[in-house]
């Protein structure tokens, strides 16, 4: 029966690569779009197509399988209008609507969504969920693949370099990183905070015991000035990101709403994960699910912040944490199972980490006497930026706070499962 398993999941991966082969070709389609609204609102506008030169995601994987994420992209051959790729995504517009400033004006955002290059005109579909959770279709376009609208310039073209290569991009998690207020006389200092970056990373499990499956490329792209934007103390830095601390009034929150620079140096790469190093010592960074992440280099607690932010950006984990550190309103629906897999409202729990609890675990889980242990998975309330009503699966967690060192249980689950699904690795592999 092994036998046969083996060699079903041989065949099943030479068909699916061969279903790549069919559908697309070297490099990939960027589609940029505008996407505005206000706390009620919402709606999507198309910007440009671009070709770019590489493709660092899956060859094998290419229908998305997690469902995770506040919004969707579905590509779709337009001939046979047959799905031929997916992915979940979060965007920095969807956290913006749950802000107070979203109550009283309108804004509009520019995000993109990649894909590998079609052969054959296609259709993309871009989805948003509703307050119930489900995916309602936004918006469509379709691309006529020979068009010479599609654009195929350069910008912000730099070279990068290998932090860390471990093979075949179809068969790794490919981070790119971006420097952001490094000089062209600090260089040198990016390069050794990339490899302190790569370090960092596997320092923590799951990633420890998944180092080989990483591919780390950083990209030699000075800015004009050192630091970062810090407005609430009126400093303001030329820097080729032009990221900000304050982002949506929240002083540790470092973003930058420059989406074209960041795709745009990205592309001189392979990825599937853009990850943006800060240099600054201040605290902060900030992470969403499938777009990028943002750490600073010098803080004492960057390696737990860089692994923190990753949490969200590459598993869609959730902050733990429920303290008034945030400027998000009502960000979780308490009627709904959020789609995030380490927080619930216990409307679906079935589908989250009650696999992994032991045997008569008390759900909701007391944090006070037997129940009352750092590394004991239960379901403790507080979590998602609310003291009620959401639940956690650990009293401590690094997606709660850094007293820890490490993930609880559920959290590495949830980073394994999508370090396998990014690779193409089956559970007759692990």
């Amino acid at each position: 029966m092994k036998v046969y398993i083996s060699f079903l999941l041989i065949f099943l991966s030479f068909s699916l690569s061969a279903q790549f082969d069919t559908f697309f070709k070297e490099g990939s389609l960027r589609l940029d779009y505008y996407h505005g609204g206000n706390a009620t609102q919402e709606m999507y506008s198309l910007d440009q197509i671009l070709a770019e030169p590489y493709w660092g995601g899956s060859t094998v994987n290419l229908i998305d399988t997690m469902n995770y994420g506040s919004y969707f992209v579905k590509i779709f051959d337009n001939e046979s209008d047959s799905l031929i790729y997916s992915r979940g995504f979060n965007t920095l517009f969807g956290e913006w609507q749950t802000t107070n400033e979203a109550k009283k004006t309108s804004k509009s955002f520019s995000e993109s969504v990649l894909f590998p290059m079609p052969k054959n005109d296609v259709r993309v579909e871009l989805l948003s969920r509703d307050k119930k959770g489900v995916f309602q279709k936004k918006f469509e376009h379709v691309v006529d693949i020979d068009s010479y609208f599609i654009r195929t310039e350069r910008h912000l073209e730099y070279p990068y370099f290998d932090v860390v290569n471990h093979g075949d991009c179809s068969e790794k998690v490919d981070i790119v990183i971006i420097p952001e207020g490094y000089s062209p006389e600090q260089m040198g200092l990016f390069i050794s905070d990339c490899q302190k970056f790569a370090n960092d990373i596997i320092s923590f499990e799951p990633w420890t015991s998944n180092k080989d499956k990483l591919n780390i490329r950083a990209i030699l792209s000075p800015s004009e000035e050192s630091g970062t934007d810090i407005p609430g103390e009126n400093i303001w830095r030329k820097t080729i990101l032009n990221s900000s601390f304050y982002t949506f009034d929240s002083e540790r929150y470092l973003m930058t709403l420059d989406n074209k620079s960041v795709r745009n140096l990205a592309a001189n790469a392979p990825y599937d994960q853009i990850y943006i190093l800060v240099n600054t010592t201040k605290y902060g960074g900030g992470g969403i699910y499938n777009f990028y992440s943002t750490s600073v280099n010098s803080n004492e607690q960057s390696a737990k912040i860089i692994v923190h932010e990753f949490g969200h950006a590459f598993a869609g984990l959730a902050d733990e944490y429920y303290n008034n550190s945030t400027s998000f309103n009502d960000f979780y629906q308490m009627d709904v199972e959020p789609w995030e897999p380490n927080i619930t409202t216990l409307v679906n729990f079935d589908k989250k980490w009650k696999h992994l609890l032991r045997k008569k675990t008390q759900i909701p889980t007391p944090e006070d006497g037997k129940w009352a242990k750092k590394d004991r998975l239960g379901v403790y309330e507080g979590g998602g930026y609310s003291a009620k009503g959401i639940y956690r699966p650990s009293i401590d967690c690094l997606m709660h706070t850094f007293d820890g060192e490490v993930f609880c249980d559920a959290c590495k689950d949830a980073i394994q499962n999508m370090i396998n699904f990014q690779c193409g690795i089956t559970s007759e592999k692990k």
